[in-house]
């Protein structure tokens, strides 16, 4: 949230900057592509954290499931054996 605070003051500080000079008009490109660069860059690392987590979530739940299903089974062998004795 910080991040788009960041940009809308720098996006409003561009414009205010560019009634100024022809240098001064390039150099507020120039801060507006960084600063963009800077967002894209964020926003890529925010998305490949969240997948990253999310795969380990499901991972996670995954080899509980498969650990909760062995148990089931084993029950369920044991129970079988009782019955035939």
């Amino acid at each position: 949230m910080k991040t788009l605070t960041t940009i809308a003051l720098m996006a409003a500080a561009t414009i205010g900057l560019a009634a100024c000079s022809p240098t001064a008009q390039n150099e507020t490109a120039e801060a507006a592509e960084a600063i963009t660069a800077d967002a894209n860059a964020t926003m890529g690392e925010a998305i490949n954290d969240t997948e990253a987590a999310a795969d380990q979530a499901f991972g996670a739940a995954e080899n509980a499931i498969d650990r909760a299903g062995q148990k089931i089974g084993n029950v369920a062998d044991a129970a079988g054996n009782e019955i035939e004795e």
